[in-house]
């Protein structure tokens, strides 16, 4: 029984102390972000590492991105992923290196991938909306436009967006509705202003 209780306090300290490591490994590489000194941040935690650890594949994810090593990013984030299938945050992390460096479908899938699991996040709602108006789809862009506005229904942003998606598929009438609705949220909005400009 003694023997039993030393090794579980052996165990416990030894459990205890590989915590106090995790902790001053991101507390340093915290400081080090905060000074932009992304490179040494990533060493910070790449010291303590482990690939079974969601969090410390999420920082690197996050670091990596910002020291701009965008391919190294996305592999730690898909890390994050496969290790927490249904984190949204690890997806929303992936995101971001992959439109740095361009790849817009592989955003698109993965924020479709978001909505899966929640429908109405607003947040990539509404960067799916731009992505489909910057493609000029404006059908699916005002999609995820209302999406958003239903939810919220005096946010500037999806009425706005909504109002354009509108006027570019030349529905008119319910363009002029929402760019008038833009201008009760922000009163003489230059965006609004002009779109009901263009319908007169």
């Amino acid at each position: 029984m003694k023997l039993i209780n030393i090794l579980s306090m052996l165990v416990f300290s030894l459990c205890l102390n590989a915590q106090n490591t995790d902790m001053d490994a991101f507390k340093e590489s915290y400081a080090l972000e905060e000074k932009a000194e992304y490179t040494k941040a990533i060493a910070a935690i790449q010291k303590i590492y482990k690939t079974e650890s969601y969090e410390e594949n999420l920082r690197l994810g996050w670091l990596c991105y910002e020291a701009g090593q965008f391919t190294q990013s996305m592999t730690y984030y898909q890390k994050a992923i496969s290790l927490k299938s249904y984190s949204i945050e690890a997806r929303l992390g992936y995101v971001l290196p992959s439109a740095a460096l361009g790849n817009w479908d592989q955003v698109i899938t993965t924020y479709k991938k978001i909505l899966d699991f929640d429908a109405q996040n607003t947040l990539v709602n509404y960067r799916l909306g731009m992505i489909y108006y910057e493609r000029k789809d404006y059908p699916t862009a005002q999609k995820y436009f209302e999406r958003v506005m239903n939810l919220y229904p005096f946010d500037y942003d999806s009425v706005v967006m909504n109002a354009w998606s509108y006027f570019q598929m030349g529905k008119t009438r319910e363009a002029r509705i929402l760019f008038n609705k833009a201008l009760l949220i922000r009163p003489d909005d230059a965006s609004a202003t002009e779109g009901l400009s263009l319908l007169k």
